[in-house]
């Protein structure tokens, strides 16, 4: 078996995907490739392989030990995504921007979850052959569609009329997120009923809090902020939403989407490149708030293009399926251990 000592703190911080791509990766291990590979986690004992899933500073100080084998770091952000996240002192802001760069520079082999990033980690001086991209995927056991009757009890269980036409929306509630567009769709459609599924997960510090925090606090009458879901309820929400909206301004590969995705239910996100290679065949896309409402009003008025994006949601649930990712995670692995036995025949 292969030894592969995994590094994690992503559960400690709620309502982030970081958290939900680690368990997901550890369930499919677990699940379908237990028979090879001895798995621990954050233990500091020899092993063939170490992944790096978060940039813990003991973490980083561990790279340094021989006993760590071919170190693999997961990358889940970028300097500039921090930037746009985190409202931090100018001096702590320089200081944690180079320490990420330092911590991934560290690594014999990147993870990437979206192939826009590679140009972007070597224009930080990484070099791009050791740049692997992975997608994101998510468990169709966890994430699936419910019946038209399951969908009536959980929108009463969740205080919705049942002719509702509901707008979803996950994630942290920051401006990167886009939340500030979505507030500004529910003022401008009293008629439709929006939800937002996520809080402040790094509470003052995020960007935007002070007045995200007040139209958290007194939001209009047809939006609801739910804080902070539990994961394995997620699928709730999904399942009574008509269309799950992520308007974020910037994203890597956004679990919530495949959760979408996997639900069955139809998914607009703003036009971005970064979803080009990932998302854009799938997904209904928007410029503006003007271009989310108007496609927002035709998904309301018409049950074929409803119809059309949940085939294209069950489309995208098929690419990134478990089975799909269980074979590339697994050749993978078997590579990397590979390169480590070599490198290790020739110390």
């Amino acid at each position: 078996m292969i030894d592969i000592n995994m590094f994690s703190s992503a559960d400690k911080v709620a309502g982030q995907g970081v958290g939900a791509v680690y368990d997901e990766l550890m369930a499919l291990l677990k699940r379908d490739l237990s028979d090879k590979y001895n798995v621990r986690v954050n233990k500091y004992s020899k092993s063939t392989l170490s992944h790096y899933h978060t940039i813990d500073p003991q973490f980083y100080l561990s790279t340094f030990s021989k006993k760590r084998g071919r170190k693999i770091g997961f990358v889940h952000f970028l300097p500039d995504t921090l930037d746009s996240s985190l409202t931090l002192p100018g001096i702590a802001r320089v200081v944690l921007d180079k320490y990420v760069i330092a911590f991934y520079k560290r690594m014999d082999q990147i993870v990437v979850v979206n192939p826009n990033f590679i140009p972007k980690l070597a224009a930080y001086g990484i070099d791009e052959r050791k740049v692997k991209y992975i997608p994101n995927f998510v468990s169709t056991e966890s994430f699936h569609p419910v019946t038209p009757a399951r969908q009536l009890v959980l929108r009463a269980e969740l205080g919705l009329k049942q002719d509702d036409f509901v707008v979803f929306g996950a994630g942290q509630v920051q401006e990167r997120k886009g939340v500030d567009d979505f507030i500004k769709l529910a003022e401008r459609n009293p008629d439709i009923q929006f939800v937002w599924a996520g809080g402040f997960s790094f509470g003052a510090i995020t960007n935007g809090y002070n007045h995200l925090k007040k139209v958290v606090d007194n939001p209009p009458a047809n939006l609801k902020f739910t804080g902070i879901v539990p994961r394995d309820t997620m699928i709730n929400y999904y399942n009574i939403a008509d269309v799950f909206l992520l308007p974020s301004y910037e994203e890597l590969f956004p679990m919530a989407v495949l959760e979408a995705f996997a639900s069955g239910t139809p998914v607009m996100v703003r036009r971005l490149d970064l979803y080009k290679q990932i998302i854009e065949p799938y997904a209904m896309e928007a410029s503006d708030v003007d271009e989310m409402e108007t496609d927002i009003r035709q998904l309301r008025d018409s049950a074929e293009t409803r119809a059309h994006y949940q085939d294209l949601s069950a489309k995208a649930t098929a690419e990134y399926s478990e089975q799909h990712l269980a074979q590339i995670w697994d050749e993978f692995y078997t590579q990397q251990a590979a390169l480590a036995k070599q490198s290790a025949s020739r110390q």
